[in-house]
């Protein structure tokens, strides 16, 4: 087990956390499920999962917002004000009300930036170092776990009761994780001096500032990026590795099942892995298993082809673990925020590029070649990164605030 759970606040977070990504995970999928049915278009389905991947341009805001308060506080109110945004949910009768999905799911997505960005900051406050990484598998195996069960509760009730129903048992879930986070005793950091502060302007772009200031983080944030683009091309093969299996769509959902047993695995065996190799090549190690579950897809095997999505799942885990180890690591107390903002930024950005890239191809190209593409692409950033000799710091200790460093 991991070592953070002997942290009675740890455990306390971890507890509100669950509440909160139990309601996170019933939403997502039961909201573009009624925006089907209310409009019979698989397009308004889907830009339902766009209004919930447009926020990401707004997190350098939401990193602002967590550096500048106190960060239990602000997810605290954040979620009970999430709470009161969901019940909004309430309003849609029809087709008519399609908008009110949309709005809710773009508030919802910013916030899920908002306290991204500030647990950074707490779990950094509240934990040595050496404790991290295991925080970060749990949380990353708890999250993976909730993701194979609750979408299927979501759905049971909406089938039963209606979209509603969903939107008053997320609510539910938000208050009592708020109310629990309420109960955290953690020595948060202070935030920086308003004296001491620059413009707003560089404010808001001193993450990005850190990242590439820090050469441990900036090489592997730009693979990374890199990496995560292509695979946006995924969400699109996925249907058609499927169908050339020649099996029915509902493949896919044993596909993304397989895959979340993989990434419960990863998680809770990354801290093992970032102890004995360090985060950096835990990363590369990811990216080469992430390379081989995807080459495992041009094969013609649907048992292969399931094995690989297992593989897919562990590897996503140990290169994500290992990233937001290394990030919260290398990052001064008074930046965890921003730097949270940013990587998320620079990640879900270029993954949005390539999910729209890869809905263009996949009509004109063979999904072979985009998953070779992908395979290829992502073991090359795997091997620069293996290769790349960067000694990192074994921690930072640093009361100036980094934007004035850099």
């Amino acid at each position: 087990m991991p070592s953070a759970l002997a942290y009675r606040p740890f455990r306390r977070l971890t507890v509100a956390w669950t509440f909160s990504n139990f309601g996170d995970s019933a939403l997502y999928l039961t909201v573009a499920i009624w925006a089907k049915d209310l409009t019979g278009s698989n397009a308004a389905a889907g830009l339902v999962f766009l209004a919930l991947g447009l926020p990401v341009f707004l997190a350098p805001l939401a990193g602002q917002l967590a550096d500048r308060v106190s960060r239990k506080r602000l997810v605290a109110v954040v979620n009970l004000v999430a709470a009161a945004g969901v019940l909004a949910l309430l309003a849609v009768d029809d087709a008519a009300d399609l908008w009110v999905i949309y709005v809710v799911t773009f508030g919802y997505g910013w916030v899920g930036y908002v306290t991204s960005a500030a647990q950074s900051g707490l779990l950094r406050d509240m934990l040595d170092d050496g404790d991290l990484a295991g925080a970060n598998g749990l949380l990353t195996t708890l999250d993976q776990g909730l993701r194979l069960l609750t979408p299927l509760a979501g759905a049971g009730v909406y089938a039963l009761y209606g979209g509603g129903a969903v939107a008053v048992l997320t609510a539910s879930m938000l208050v009592i994780a708020a109310l629990v986070l309420l109960t955290v005793r953690v020595d948060e950091s202070p935030p920086t001096p308003a004296a001491e502060r620059e413009s707003f302007r560089r404010e808001l772009t001193a993450g990005f500032r850190h990242l590439r200031a820090t050469p441990a983080l900036a090489d592997l944030i730009l693979l990374l990026s890199i990496a995560v683009a292509v695979t946006g091309f995924a969400n699109s093969a996925s249907f058609a590795i499927v169908e050339g299996l020649g099996l029915p769509t509902e493949f896919f959902g044993i596909m993304s099942s397989i895959q979340g047993g993989g990434s419960i695995v990863g998680g809770l065996t990354a801290a093992l892995l970032i102890r004995r190799l360090g985060e950096r090549a835990s990363v590369g190690v990811g990216l080469v298993v992430i390379g081989a579950g995807l080459g495992l897809a041009l094969t013609p095997s649907a048992a292969v082809v399931l094995v690989g999505a297992a593989i897919l799942g562990l590897g996503v885990v140990w290169a994500v673990v290992g990233m937001v180890t290394l990030r919260q690591r290398l990052t001064p107390p008074q930046l965890q925020g921003r730097t949270s903002a940013a990587t998320n930024m620079a990640l879900n950005g270029p993954q949005v590029v390539g999910t729209a890239t890869g809905a263009a191809l996949i009509a004109v190209v063979d999904y072979r070649v985009l998953v070779a593409a992908m395979t290829v692409t992502i073991l090359t950033c795997a091997i620069v990164l293996l290769a790349r000799k960067v000694t990192a710091p074994d921690a930072v200790v640093d009361e100036e605030p980094a934007a004035q460093r850099v």
